[in-house]
């Protein structure tokens, strides 16, 4: 009888261990949990394995990474649903054991998603989206994520930086509350495909530094002012130029007048990026040194045609070029007369 007793206490003990603080679901439940708009989707894979396949909206915060809760904190606020997956259910097990007691609601996907996948549910994979790694001098990643006409996304070395984030373009739906929260936001000007307050407003936070020219501060009412020229130091390996963007084109001056707008070189680590915004091939261009990737618009009447591009292209002579901001501009064009032209 003692035996009994001692055998029933054990497995009294073994249950009361075993319950969890948060909720196991599998693929057709977890699934539905997504539905709920307080509900933030979690990968905690490593970034490869994230770039290999994701679920759509995921955020990827390494849970074996040093500082996981800290990053979900500063991503995610305590009062959603966190809704956690990784490979086969381990890792999210795991971490969605340290999330609940933090405080946060959590729901971990069992099987991870490769039960996913067997259910026949739809996965991302990094070809879907125009995303591009470089290397700074010193061995340090520069992840440039393409959004949609001229927002762009670039992560270097746990910052966050956000250029002309528009949360809607035509068709096209970019879902920033799934981003971080933004360490920088650039904006170019004010036009409607570059400045957008609710994506401005989703991705800021505490320490947000909104980062742009006189008109767009007088219309959000706030934001540090750079105008053609300057120049901000704003961590010791990281730099912004404010450069001259406008129009030359006859009968297109109206559309982006001399001084108003600008352009950024941003220098991560010693990388230079150029990133143009809605302009000509002005000849400032020709002054630009040293840049290792540039991003250059192509969509008349508002900026360059396919000529006025190479034209912009050989001024700057980038080691890396980006076409951008184009809409019905036949980039197949662009592409085939590169091929034949000496930049």
């Amino acid at each position: 009888m003692k035996k009994i007793i001692t055998s029933l206490l054990a497995l009294l003990g073994l249950a009361a261990c075993s319950q969890q603080a948060y909720e196991n679901a599998d693929t057709n439940a977890f699934a539905t949990r997504l539905t709920d708009p307080d509900a933030v989707l979690l990968d905690v894979r490593t970034a490869e394995e994230y770039d290999e396949g994701h679920i759509a909206n995921a955020i990827n915060i390494d849970v074996r990474e040093d500082g996981f809760i800290e990053k979900v904190k500063s991503t995610i606020p305590v009062g959603k649903t966190v809704a956690v997956y990784c490979r086969s259910g381990k890792r999210s097990a795991s971490a969605s054991g340290m999330l609940a007691k933090e405080g946060f609601k959590v729901v971990n996907l069992m099987g991870g998603i490769m039960a996913w996948k067997e259910a026949g549910m739809p996965v991302e994979t990094r070809s879907d989206f125009e995303v591009d790694d470089f290397t700074t001098k010193n061995g340090k990643t520069v992840r440039i994520h393409a959004l949609v006409h001229s927002s762009m996304r670039i992560e270097y070395d746990g910052k966050e930086i956000q250029i002309d984030p528009v949360a809607k373009l035509g068709e096209k739906t970019i879902d920033y509350a799934t981003m971080p929260k933004a360490d920088y936001i650039f904006i170019t000007h004010e036009h409607f495909d570059h400045l957008d307050t609710s994506a401005i407003r989703i991705l800021s936070g505490d320490n947000t530094q909104l980062i742009t020219n006189q008109s767009c501060a007088d219309i959000l009412g706030c934001g540090t002012v750079m105008a053609n020229g300057d120049m901000l130091q704003l961590a010791d390996d990281f730099t912004v130029e404010a450069v001259p963007a406008y129009n030359t084109t006859e009968g297109h001056q109206q559309f982006h007048p001399k001084g108003r707008d600008n352009g950024f070189i941003l220098t991560l680590d010693g990388l230079r990026i150029y990133i143009a915004a809605d302009t000509d091939d002005i000849p400032e261009m020709a002054e630009l040194k040293d840049i290792d990737i540039a991003f250059l618009p192509c969509n008349q009447p508002y900026t360059m045609t396919v000529d006025q591009l190479l034209n912009a292209a050989r001024m700057v002579k980038p080691k890396v070029l980006f076409p951008y901001h184009y809409g019905q501009t036949d980039v197949i064009l662009f592409q085939k007369v590169c091929l034949h032209v000496e930049l």
